[in-house]
């Protein structure tokens, strides 16, 4: 257990002392320190095994690293095509005079948007910062506005099908990813309703309409939602495409996955044997991650967006912007990686997995979980706090009897809950300071942070049942 405790210590060390020289706060830094450090205490001191394990790391997250540059791509397909322009259009010529039935569309709007993006920072910062000049014109307080974008694209981020806590999980947890995002649509759907109807309760009042702040004005068109739709229902195609596509292979009554189907079509010579393009994909290192079937959906909805004139002119655009954007977290998930392969090549796995079949099961669950809280409370990252802590945890869970499915689920729900609470929420800073800079006004993050504290409440309670159920 040495090289365990060991690498848990490198990496949250140099996670949380942020005053280390140079690499002080860097999660890159910490997730390579921290293989290192395993790699180490086991003796396996050549670099050639190093690499080994740097390759079945990326070939384990390969897939979620391929969600993620598709997500960015569609993403910034969405974005040329102007679709979120045109739903928060539609839901402000349609609610602006019902204030919580607008509030509540734009938190659609940012769970659908969050949902795309795969990333609660990405949804907050592209979509959240076009409803902040509605919500403020709306007399709302500031840190209020934060926390509703906030939960929006936080719980955006969770929801499939591009859902990087969920789909880190499964892995972690050694479940079947299809299966434990279909399930995730229930449990984050859950959380959703909560959110929505805390919102409406205590956040919204009767008067807070468009326009009523004396001292900002917004824009208003005057266009009819009909009309708006009428002149802009291009831009929806491709996302209401994909939509289709994923419920068409989620939906047990449908159950028709289009991209393996399609992949299979196309025959392919390898030496002397014929083979098909999917079974080439998904026996080969690392490109077997093309073959998951959320990142099919996604490719399929980027080749319906191709029928557009406009993303065909600027495709050159849109990949090298979508790919810039993504770039942060898949250079987080490629050292995550690193981490990932050394634990398995140096046996770290089997052996927290073995430890944990000797503890008390509700020790083990209570004290992972509050870890877990711990760590996101402190780094303010769902994804730090999965690699830090969900890599040993979600194993021993298993291996206590907990089915890999819940432990998948509870692990995604347990690190988001720890990363929306104070003192660091790094989605909320983002989100403060961009309402702050709109209206030259500061806004007080730590406070938004207690304003969405029950998101994060449910999130912990849903954590809690999945892990005793």
């Amino acid at each position: 257990m040495l090289k365990v405790v060991v690498a848990i210590v490198v990496l949250l060390g140099i996670v949380l002392i942020r005053q280390i020289p140079k690499i002080g706060g860097n999660i890159h830094a910490a997730l390579l320190a921290a293989g290192v450090a395993t790699m180490l205490c086991a003796g396996m001191l050549n670099p050639g095994d190093w690499l080994v394990a740097w390759v079945d790391g990326i070939n384990r997250i390969a897939w979620i690293m391929a969600l993620s540059i598709t997500g960015g791509i569609f993403a910034e397909i969405s974005q040329e095509l102007g679709t979120v322009d045109t739903i928060i259009g539609v839901l402000n010529a349609k609610f602006g005079q019902k204030p919580r039935a607008l509030i509540v569309s734009i938190i659609f709007v940012l769970v659908v948007a969050g949902s795309l993006l795969g990333d609660a920072v990405a949804a907050a910062t592209v979509i959240g910062a076009l409803t902040i000049g509605v919500l403020v014109s709306m007399n709302i307080k500031l840190e209020l506005i934060s926390a509703i974008i906030v939960m929006g694209a936080s719980l955006g981020s969770i929801m499939p099908p591009m859902t990087q806590a969920i789909a880190l999980a499964a892995t972690l947890a050694g479940a079947n990813p299809d299966t434990v995002m279909t399930w995730g649509y229930l449990t984050t759907g859950i959380v959703v309703l909560v959110c929505c109807l805390y919102v409406c309760i205590f956040m919204i009042h009767k008067d807070n309409k468009p326009g009523a702040n004396p001292n900002y004005e917004i824009k208003i068109h005057g266009q009819s939602a009909g009309s708006i739709l009428k002149a802009n229902w291009k831009s929806l195609i491709p996302v209401t495409a994909l939509v289709i596509i994923v419920l068409m292979r989620t939906v047990p009554a449908i159950s028709i996955d289009l991209g393996p189907i399609l992949l299979n079509t196309i025959s392919l010579s390898v030496g002397d044997q014929t083979t098909t393009l999917y079974d080439l994909l998904k026996s080969t290192t690392i490109l077997g991650g093309l073959t998951n079937g959320t990142v099919l959906c996604i490719v399929l909805g980027i080749l319906v967006a191709y029928f557009f004139p406009s993303v065909r002119k600027n495709s050159g655009k849109i990949w090298s912007t979508g790919m810039h954007n993504v770039m942060p977290c898949v250079s987080v998930q490629l050292c995550a990686a690193f981490m990932l392969g050394c634990f398995y090549a140096a046996g770290s796995i089997d052996a927290v997995t073995e430890f944990a079949t000797t503890l008390n099961a509700n020790l083990l669950k209570i004290g992972g979980s509050a870890a877990m809280c711990l760590v996101g409370m402190l780094t303010g990252s769902q994804t730090t706090t999965q690699n830090a802590i969900f890599s040993f945890f979600g194993p021993a869970l298993v291996a206590t009897g907990v089915d890999t499915t819940k432990a998948a689920l509870a692990g995604a729900n347990l690190a988001m809950s720890g990363q929306g609470m104070p003192p660091a929420d790094l989605t909320t800073f983002v989100v403060a300071g961009l309402v702050g800079a709109q209206v030259n006004k500061k806004v007080d993050p730590v406070k938004s942070m207690f304003y969405s504290m029950p998101m994060c409440i449910v999130f912990l309670i849903i954590g809690f049942v999945l892990i005793y159920m």
